[in-house]
């Protein structure tokens, strides 16, 4: 699963970097004479409702779809494990107001928590990336609080304290460590969730706007045409189902191999 897992992302990552090479047309231009053009030789994914190369919007949605993976996951683990980590260690007032806003963010569905915070600030790709790490920090966090309340009983935590060292230094070299291992396949999981939460905002016309390409917009302008072109909502359909279960794969597949009861 892992191995599988691996190969898709790393596939899907070299097709949407070499993008122009395995495609020449502009995802732009259009071909209106051509338009709803079935699959063929010169344009394999065929041609949308303004005859613009399907294959090449592809592409170059999925580029977006990388960017605000990677940007999200980022931010949220750094600033989730951060906190979470305080949150664990220090204890107290602090710990009690961080779980108190881990709890009420938890307490909203996050998608529809994003679809409110896109549409009070705009759609918009940085606010995309801004509500999908409002409500993705959370989770890093609730994670990393629980990796750090068992770690900090531990006796080389205990000997650190006692020879005096910082809080800050044992928090970065004793007791977040600890927690990598579990935050790496979080944020995997988690790629496969940004991933989802931009097309449904573009899907729904509050993340990337027109004439950008993005996975959720085409499937969006695809609708209209499900019976006479069904090529319009295949194609982006089928590499948002991929590239989600190729992440999927990887993050299972690292959770076994972290397992310490595997055999």
């Amino acid at each position: 699963m892992l191995r599988i897992g691996i190969a898709i992302v790393i596939v899907a990552a070299l097709a949407a970097l070499v993008g122009p090479a395995l495609s020449p047309f502009d995802p732009a231009a259009q071909e209106l004479a051509l338009r709803l053009a079935a699959p063929s030789r010169a344009h394999p994914f065929g041609l949308d409702e303004l005859g613009r190369d399907i294959l090449a919007r592809v592409l170059a949605g999925a580029r977006i779809s990388f960017l605000v993976g990677l940007t999200v996951v980022s931010v949220s683990a750094l600033v989730g494990t951060l906190l979470g980590a305080i949150a664990g260690y220090v204890g107290g007032v602090l710990d009690d107001l961080i779980s108190r806003v881990i709890d009420t963010l938890l307490a909203f569905p996050g998608l529809l928590l994003a679809i409110a915070l896109v549409a009070v600030l705009g759609p918009s790709l940085r606010n995309v990336l801004l509500a999908l790490t409002i409500i993705g920090w959370v989770g890093y966090a609730r994670l990393v609080r629980g990796q750090v309340l068992r770690t900090r009983e531990l006796e080389y935590v205990q000997a650190a304290r006692a020879l005096g060292a910082a809080t800050p230094r044992i928090l970065l070299h004793h007791v977040i460590p600890t927690a990598i291992p579990a935050v790496v396949v979080q944020a995997t999981l988690g790629m496969a969730g940004a991933i989802i939460g931009e097309a449904a905002l573009s899907f729904l016309g509050l993340g990337v706007q027109p004439p950008t390409p993005s996975w959720g917009t085409m499937l969006n302008g695809g609708r209209a045409h499900l019976l006479d072109a069904p090529h319009l909502t295949l194609f982006p359909g089928l590499a948002i189902a991929l590239l989600v279960l190729g992440f999927n794969f990887v993050g299972d597949g690292l959770r076994d191999f972290t397992d310490p009861r595997r055999n």
